[in-house]
């Protein structure tokens, strides 16, 4: 059992489905989640993911997860359990072995990385998923018809990138689906896949060696493309505004605009 208190609260509520612990490596967590750890047990292993048990947005991640999972397994490792009480919402998933997927300009991974992008983008939107409208980039567009481009009938990940990919000796999977939701052709592809939580300078790489030939790139309006790469852009200049010491929000916005320089959008 860990000294750690809030993972020995954690360990205690999942043992009727891991049985004895033999071993919890804490890995490191993402934004929606307060624990997450390899558990190595009598009939795991398991990677385990918790968050506290408290209104608001990780206990509504977490549930989305939940649900979503059984729609895009074998994408993404299978949930095989879950558990909450009056302190912890916790799910337990196969445990896989992979490395983080590299988008590094002369990266073997590339190929590999739209191939499971264009998997995402054929799956099957769910029931469940119905009422999840893509809405987060609406702040950063000029009116509502520019809005509709990001609205449709896809199931979107929404957080493409490296640590989210992971690569296997067997391929490649897709995890922590923390906030899927439901939009257009555009945005499934997602084009911060390309600009989200790594050096800019892999955009020109991911542009010309692969990334474009995804069917949603192919499929989308031009137009449809200027207005997402516009909103992203003013996305970032407004979060470099509340965070000006951040370096890497200020490599975003200059990413940002490469990319809307690229496609000759002039951004306010």
């Amino acid at each position: 059992m860990s000294k750690d208190f809030t993972a020995s609260e954690v360990q205690a509520l999942i043992r009727p489905h891991t049985g004895a612990v033999t071993g919890f490596e804490r890995t490191a967590r993402g934004f929606m989640s307060d624990l997450t750890a390899i558990v190595d047990c009598e009939r795991g292993p398991f990677f385990v993911k918790a968050v506290r048990n408290s209104p608001g947005g990780r206990r509504d991640s977490i549930t989305r997860e939940k649900q979503v999972n059984a729609f895009v397994w074998p994408i993404s490792p299978a949930l095989r359990w879950h558990v909450e009480d009056g302190s912890w919402v916790v799910l337990g998933f196969e445990a896989v072995e992979g490395r983080p997927a590299n988008f590094g300009p002369d990266s073997a991974d590339l190929r590999s990385i739209v191939e499971l992008v264009e998997c995402i983008g054929r799956l099957k939107l769910p029931p469940v998923a119905e009422g999840w409208p893509e809405t987060r980039w609406d702040p950063f567009v000029r009116n509502d018809s520019e809005a509709e481009f990001f609205r449709g009938e896809t199931l979107l990940h929404t957080d493409i990138n490296p640590s989210n990919l992971l690569v296997g000796e067997s391929g490649m999977w897709a995890v922590d689906w923390a906030w899927p939701t439901r939009g257009g052709r555009p945005s499934s592809i997602r084009p911060s896949w390309i600009f989200n939580w790594w050096p800019p300078d892999t955009v020109p790489s991911l542009r010309s060696r692969g990334g474009a030939q995804c069917t949603a790139w192919a499929e989308a309006e031009p137009k449809a493309l200027d207005e997402f790469a516009a909103a992203q852009l003013r996305m970032y200049r407004t979060a470099v505004g509340r965070k000006p010491d951040s370096p890497w929000l200020h490599a975003m916005v200059a990413a940002g605009q490469s990319w809307v320089e690229h496609r000759g959008v002039t951004v306010d």
